[in-house]
C-alpha cells in the first residue's frame, strides 16, 4: 500500500503513470508538471500526487486537449470544485462541444462507408460528408508541405 509521504524514482513513476521518463522530463521542462524534488544525489523523486497529475494529463490528452490548454486545470488542486473556476469550466464546456462536433463529423464518415457497403458500389454519388473537420487527402498533404 502506498502512503501519502512515499516517494518514487522517475522509473517507478514512469511505470505507475504510464508515461516514459523522457515524457515526464519534457512535461517538467515546459511547466506542465512542477519541477521534481531531488535527492541529495540529484535524482528526481515524485509523490503520489505527481502520479495522479500525470494520469490526469494522459486522460486530458486523450480528449484531444493540447498541452497548453491543460495548464489551467493542472494548477487547480485535486479537491478543487470546478464551479469555483468559471473560466476553466467554460473552457471545458467548449472543449466538450468541439469533441461532439468531431463525433458528428466522424458519424457522417461511418454513414458514407455504410452506404457504399450497402450499395456494393463505389460509384461517386454526391459526397454527404460536410463536417468542417474533414479534409481531403490532398488538403492534408498540402498542410504539411
Amino acid at each position: 500500500m502506498m502512503s501519502e509521504n512515499e516517494v518514487f524514482s522517475i522509473k517507478e513513476t514512469s511505470e505507475q503513470a504510464g508515461l516514459s521518463e523522457d515524457t515526464i522530463r519534457y512535461y517538467e521542462k515546459i511547466g506542465l508538471l512542477p519541477r521534481a524534488e531531488r535527492k541529495p544525489n540529484r535524482h528526481r523523486v515524485y509523490r503520489l500526487e505527481d502520479i495522479h497529475t500525470m494520469k490526469l494529463i494522459t486522460c486530458l490528452k486523450k480528449t484531444g486537449m493540447s498541452l497548453e490548454e491543460m495548464k489551467p486545470y493542472l494548477q487547480m488542486s485535486m479537491d478543487s470544485d470546478l464551479a469555483d473556476f468559471p473560466d476553466e469550466r467554460e473552457m471545458l464546456v467548449n472543449h466538450r462541444k468541439k469533441v461532439e462536433a468531431q463525433i458528428a463529423s466522424l458519424q457522417q464518415v461511418v454513414d458514407f462507408i455504410d452506404e457504399k457497403l450497402e450499395k456494393r458500389s463505389m460509384y461517386p454519388d454526391e459526397c454527404p460528408i460536410t463536417g468542417e473537420n474533414q479534409m481531403s487527402v490532398f488538403e492534408k498533404q498540402n498542410l504539411f508541405s
